[in-house]
C-alpha cells in the first residue's frame, strides 16, 4: 500500500506538483534522519546529510525507475552522500597534516622552535579554530570576528572557550 502511494506521489512529483514530493519528503524523512544518525553518531551532520540527500532525491527523480521502493533509493543516495563525506573529511585532514609538517620542517629550518601546539590547535574543527585564531592571535574583538563570520558574539565566545579547553585537555594529557 505504501509502495503504491510512493509510486503515486512521484508520478505527480515528476509532473511537478511539489506538494507531492514535499508530502514524500515528510513520509521518508524520520526514517532517513534515524539512519544518518546511527551511521554518524552527530546530530547535525545527519540532519545536513538528510537534508542534501531529499535534495538529491528530488533532482534526480526522474532517474527512480520504480524497480524497488522509494525508501531503499533513497537510503543509497544518503548512503553515497556519506561515504562522500567522510572522504571529504579525510583530505580535509590530510591537507592539515602535510600543511603543519611543511609549517614544521620551514620553521625548524630557519631556527625557529616548533612547538606540538601548533600541531594541536591544527587538530581543532574550523569552526572553533578560526574565532581563536582571529581572537588571540590577531587580536579581533569578540564582535568583530561574529561579523565576519556570521555568526552570533555568543557562538564566538563560546568557540573560543571551548576550543581553548580542548587544546588545554590535551596539553594536560
Amino acid at each position: 500500500m505504501e509502495q503504491d502511494d510512493d509510486l503515486s506521489l512521484i508520478h505527480k512529483a515528476r509532473l511537478g506538483n511539489d506538494e507531492a514530493f514535499a508530502l514524500l519528503f515528510h513520509r521518508h524523512y524520520s526514517f532517513l534522519f534515524k539512519y544518518l544518525l546511527k551511521l554518524t553518531l552527530h546530530e547535525e551532520t545527519s540532519k545536513e546529510l538528510a537534508q542534501e540527500t531529499m535534495m538529491k532525491c528530488y533532482t534526480h527523480l526522474s532517474s527512480f525507475k520504480g524497480e524497488g521502493k522509494f525508501s531503499t533509493w533513497m537510503i543509497s543516495i544518503a548512503s553515497r552522500l556519506y561515504i562522500d563525506s567522510i572522504r571529504k573529511q579525510k583530505r580535509e585532514q590530510k591537507k592539515i597534516n602535510l600543511l603543519s609538517r611543511q609549517l614544521s620542517w620551514n620553521a625548524q629550518s630557519k631556527g625557529i622552535e616548533w612547538s606540538d601546539t601548533f600541531a594541536d590547535f591544527n587538530q581543532l574543527d574550523a569552526d572553533v579554530r578560526m574565532p581563536i585564531l582571529l581572537r588571540h592571535y590577531y587580536g579581533y574583538t569578540y564582535e568583530e570576528i561574529g561579523k565576519m563570520l556570521g555568526i552570533r558574539t555568543g557562538t564566538v565566545k563560546s568557540r573560543v572557550h571551548i576550543g581553548i579547553q580542548r587544546l588545554r585537555k590535551e596539553w594536560d594529557s
